[in-house]
């Protein structure tokens, strides 16, 4: 099942990270953590999404595209939530799926307590857990993104 949502500004596209956010919490954790894979063109709306999910998770520091660091942790400690850990995964500046991997990736997606967003994970996709949660991200003109949902 697919779920579309069309955004018209980037407080929309972070509205939609939040609602996940609670949606995610309201689930509660798994047997590993949330994984949550995001596919898109360059400025169409991923980091801002992610911005908008930590922000639901309770993260206070700034959140920025980490394409030059690859992997950011931040502590997601909300009152109401099972999670402790958020995971910025960019991928963009990834050759090979086996360099997230040299990163710890598997230790990082294998601890229920973490929430994981990869940031352009079609190029890790043999890496993440069929578990994992399918967001895309589409252009749809200068300011309206549409952002698909992959439900299982």
């Amino acid at each position: 099942m697919e779920i579309e949502i069309l955004t018209k500004n980037f407080r929309q596209t972070k509205q939609v990270g939040r609602a996940l956010a609670r949606e995610i919490i309201r689930e509660g954790r798994g047997e590993k953590a949330a994984v949550i894979a995001l596919v898109g063109d360059l400025g169409g709306g991923k980091t801002t999404f992610t911005q908008g999910l930590a922000a639901g998770l309770g993260v206070k520091e700034k959140v920025l595209s980490p394409t030059f660091v690859i992997l950011k942790s931040f502590n997601a400690r909300k009152n109401s939530s099972p999670f402790e850990r958020l995971y910025h995964i960019d991928c963009y500046r990834i050759g090979k799926a086996k360099d997230i991997a040299e990163l710890g990736f598997d230790e990082i997606i294998g601890k229920p307590e973490n929430i994981v967003v990869v940031e352009w994970a079609d190029k890790i996709k043999e890496l993440l857990p069929k578990t994992s949660l399918f967001i895309l991200f589409e252009f749809i003109d200068s300011k309206t993104r549409k952002i698909k949902i992959m439900l299982k």
